[in-house]
């Protein structure tokens, strides 16, 4: 069992990462943007979870990881911030190409504000829980910033395929939370928490799930436009060069 925690990232990764090449999706293009992206976004993440582990609000069970640390954090613990956005990432790619893009509509106007209050309100009554105020007041934070300073135009997709993506969540963090185990892979402090799981999992996992995904959707999305801009500006410099000749 020393190699749980590895095997699902595996497992987490090894579908998207198969289909990335497939010729209708083509992910493998965009890797110039989703690097950058998850790198960026997991330096930020494993600096708050190294945090987070010296504080105690978190910790891992030895008995499931291999024993190789990066700081204070389990190899383990370290690769869940790649394989978890490629695999969120490529979804999010698949289903825009696929779905999203010609049939959806759908106005975040409403979630949008109402999850920035939600948080916001929430956080503020247990800002004692550490765990719960960091998450829920990071996440309104980056709700705020997207939607009335970036306007990005994708909220009502993330928030489509979120809700998708929460059924293999609830299987993966169900596990690492301990259901099915004798003992969780990755403990809580329950003082640090609002309480309220379910099965295994704190519900504000949940919303830490969300805070991981679309700030890599950020960045992501944001690089990929820009690359696909230099890409058209390089071809009409290119024929304009050739018109020239």
């Amino acid at each position: 069992m020393s190699y749980l925690y590895l095997y699902i990232n595996f497992f987490t990764i090894i579908i998207p990462f198969l289909f990335t090449f497939h010729p209708k999706l083509l992910f493998y293009k965009t890797w110039k943007a989703f690097i950058p992206a998850v790198i960026f976004a997991g330096i930020i993440f494993l600096a708050w979870d190294m945090y987070f582990t010296h504080l105690g609000v978190w910790g891992f069970n030895a008995d499931y990881i291999t024993g190789i640390t990066i700081v204070n954090l389990p190899l383990e613990e370290v690769l869940f911030f790649f394989c978890i956005p490629y695999a969120c990432v490529f979804t999010f790619h698949c289903l825009d190409i696929l779905l999203l893009r010609k049939s959806f509509r759908f106005s975040d106007n409403i979630i949008t504000p109402v999850l920035i209050a939600g948080l916001t309100i929430i956080a503020l009554f247990q800002y004692q829980k550490i765990y719960t105020l960091v998450t829920f007041l990071s996440l309104a934070a980056l709700l705020v910033f997207s939607k009335y300073y970036l306007r990005v135009q994708w909220l009502d997709k993330f928030y489509f395929v979120y809700a998708i993506l929460l059924f293999p969540f609830l299987i993966v963090n169900g596990i690492l939370t301990g259901t099915g185990l004798s003992s969780p892979v990755v403990w809580y402090n329950n003082t640090e928490i609002i309480g309220f799981r379910l099965w295994t999992i704190p519900v504000e996992d949940i919303f830490y799930g969300m805070l991981l995904i679309l700030l890599n959707l950020l960045i992501y999305q944001h690089l990929k436009s820009k690359n696909t801009t230099h890409k058209k500006d390089s071809i009409i410099t290119a024929k304009k060069l050739s018109g020239v000749q």
